[in-house]
């Protein structure tokens, strides 16, 4: 497990902008991409839409992968 955050590129509607997670959140990232059927790109694009100005982009990508296996959870209940 690698605690510390690692430095990557996304594309957000034409713009480059860097993001730093956690390996951890980096793969969960991508699975759920995949599970959803949608570029990572566009799923990022997705959350920096609805993230508001008190959070920035790597905490709401890591928000978002909480809430998302929270509710998958949830549903399994």
């Amino acid at each position: 497990m690698n605690a510390r955050p690692v430095k990557r590129s996304l594309t957000l509607r034409g713009h480059r902008t860097s993001v730093s997670l956690e390996d951890e959140f980096w793969q969960a990232f991508r699975e759920i991409s995949e599970e959803k059927s949608m570029a990572l790109n566009v799923l990022a694009a997705e959350i920096d839409e609805k993230r508001g100005v008190d959070a920035g982009l790597a905490t709401a990508i890591r928000l978002y992968i909480l809430a998302y296996y929270r509710d998958r959870a949830r549903q399994k209940e």
